[in-house]
């Protein structure tokens, strides 16, 4: 997993950030400023940044400019929502823009995107005897291979990256399905209904009333 640098000025949202990467796996330091941020990246201990644009100091925008000539992903988090803003901070290099106020699990989604197309990201997801290979986009269970239709395979993974996690199917039909599907969220029901018989996870992903599903965490 990646070791990321947080330029937040409010602090409960780089808490819940913090908390949120942890939940990925990965590892963060906090920054409450713009100034000396550049030199911190400079120094090369951070697999990517999150970089909010209105910071004390330094802002986003000029962060951005003076650390052009690194090689290293930034993702932009900022109340700024006009298309001139996100598009400034594209052209200035920035892998990402997200507007605030965002869902925990988007950023996760869209750091591994990120982390995928820079050739950082996991490759290999395990639970238990469970292996998914992104790679090659195969499954094992126990070393024998599973046959997974590609939307099963792709609802496996969110389960996977999300363990102890409550989800919703409305939330399971927009990172499986995307944000524009119609369908009906018993879709959702039927996928984890197959995974649990192909993949023996009839005890660990366990319904949750009027909410969705949970994949429980192994101890």
């Amino acid at each position: 997993m990646a070791h990321i640098l947080i330029v937040e000025d409010e602090e409960h949202i780089a808490r819940m950030i913090d908390a949120t990467l942890a939940l990925g796996g990965h590892t963060s330091v906090w920054c409450a400023g713009g100034d000396g941020v550049p030199a911190r990246i400079a120094e090369g201990h951070f697999d990517l940044v999150l970089l909010d644009v209105m910071l004390p100091g330094l802002d986003g925008f000029s962060i951005m400019s003076q650390i052009q000539g690194l090689d290293i992903p930034v993702i932009f988090l900022s109340a700024m929502q006009q298309v001139a803003d996100k598009v400034r901070g594209l052209r200035l290099g920035a892998e990402d823009y997200i507007a605030k106020p965002f869902e925990p699990l988007e950023l996760l989604a869209r750091i591994d995107v990120v982390l995928r197309r820079r050739g950082q990201g996991v490759n290999l997801l395990e639970y238990g005897s469970i292996r998914q290979d992104l790679g090659s986009h195969t499954v094992t269970l126990a070393g024998q291979p599973v046959a997974l239709s590609p939307k099963e395979f792709e609802l496996l993974k969110v389960f996977l990256q999300h363990q102890n996690l409550a989800l919703s199917r409305d939330k399971l039909l927009s990172m499986v399905w995307g944000y524009e599907y119609t369908g009906e969220s018993r879709t959702v029901d039927i996928h984890v209904q197959r995974l649990r018989q192909k993949l023996d996870l009839m005890d660990k992903l366990v319904t949750l009333p009027r909410i969705g599903y949970r994949l429980e965490k192994l101890t």
